[in-house]
């Protein structure tokens, strides 16, 4: 039985607003992450996606320890990060790495690239000059780049090539979870396959776990095997990626898929046209986040927040749409003499 590596419960983290120089004074607070719950099995990939801006980076961030959890607990091979410390936390940084979105800046211009490579392994480990140059040879080759490509500086590699650069640098430390922050985004059309199918290879190669941060649905159905859609810090649908696909539940979930470029020519679907702008996550609407925007709100959605409840197994979803068809467990009746009925 596969087993859970990572456990976000109830994520929440909040940055204070502050008007004032000398007196400054918080006057309210942005919700970029509220109330998120999922989890990533061994060996498996979770998905991340929604609109720039609804909280998918800062819940990496979070899991990455770059940013503290406002309330709520992430919990990594059974530990709650949030208590690591010393030894158990430099443990820890080498267990979870990332893989950003931008190889053109999240590589330095002024190292050679065997020496990028290798920093994680001297911060981290104790190697010696021999195991450290072997290691680093290891690892980039397994990304594909030969030995003497150490010898070049960044700014003398593709797009395509930094972004295998990065991974290598990702994985000297053998992490079981990568975070991968939109890691095909600001690469050409044309090689982020490569980049993917590398990714996947990995992944079988050595039993790594995946969560994976996009907006483009293509890349997330390809890659992942559970998905999570996030609005406005809040996950709003979950379920198998298969699954998510056959069956969107959610409006928003709708109107992503119908904007997002068809897996086959000629394929025809129903354009959802959303009206307004993605509202302030310091003034969120009340009830549901979405209905100022979602073509099928009704009045209660503005009363009230709908849970994110199972829909149909392992389908879970945050919608008065379908959270009233959820099954309620019957009531038990009991007659007059304080019985119940045979």
């Amino acid at each position: 039985m596969t087993e859970l590596l990572l456990e976000a419960r109830a994520a929440q983290k909040y940055f204070p607003v502050q008007k004032g120089l000398l007196f400054a004074k918080t006057v309210g607070h942005i919700k970029a992450v509220d109330g998120v719950s999922f989890s990533i099995e061994e060996g498996k990939t979770f998905g991340l996606v929604g609109e720039s801006g609804c909280g998918k980076t800062t819940m990496a961030k979070c899991i990455l320890l770059l940013e503290k959890l406002t309330s709520g607990q992430v919990f990594v091979g059974g530990r709650d990060i949030s208590k690591l410390n010393g030894e158990q936390l430099k443990q820890y940084r080498g267990m979870v790495q990332a893989v950003f979105q931008d190889p053109y800046s999240s590589l330095s211009p002024r190292m050679r690239v065997r020496d990028i490579v290798a920093e994680p392994v001297v911060v981290n480990r104790r190697l010696s000059r021999k195991e450290l140059k072997e290691r680093v040879t290891e690892v980039m080759g397994v990304v594909g780049l030969h030995e003497e490509m150490g010898n070049r500086y960044p700014h003398e590699f593709s797009g395509g090539q930094r972004q295998r650069v990065a991974v290598a640098r990702a994985l000297s430390l053998s992490p079981k979870l990568m975070v991968l922050d939109e890691p095909i985004s600001a690469l050409d059309v044309s090689i982020r396959a490569q980049i993917m199918n590398l990714l996947r290879q990995l992944q079988a190669q050595y039993s790594l776990s995946y969560l994976l941060i996009a907006h483009d649905l293509a890349v997330v159905r390809h890659m992942s095997d559970q998905v999570g859609v996030m609005y406005l810090g809040k996950i709003v649908e979950y379920a198998d990626s298969n699954e998510l696909y056959a069956k969107t539940l959610h409006p928003y979930t709708k109107a992503l898929v119908s904007a997002a470029m068809p897996s086959e020519p000629g394929v025809r679907r129903d354009e959802i046209v959303l009206s307004g702008e993605v509202p302030s996550p310091l003034n969120p609407p009340p009830g549901c986040r979405f209905h100022p925007r979602c073509p099928f709100a009704m009045p209660k959605c503005s009363e009230g927040e709908p849970a994110l409840v199972e829909a149909f197994p392992g389908h879970k979803v945050a919608c008065f749409l379908h959270s009233d068809k959820v099954a309620q467990p019957e009531a038990t009746t009991v007659s007059s003499n304080g019985k119940k009925p045979s």
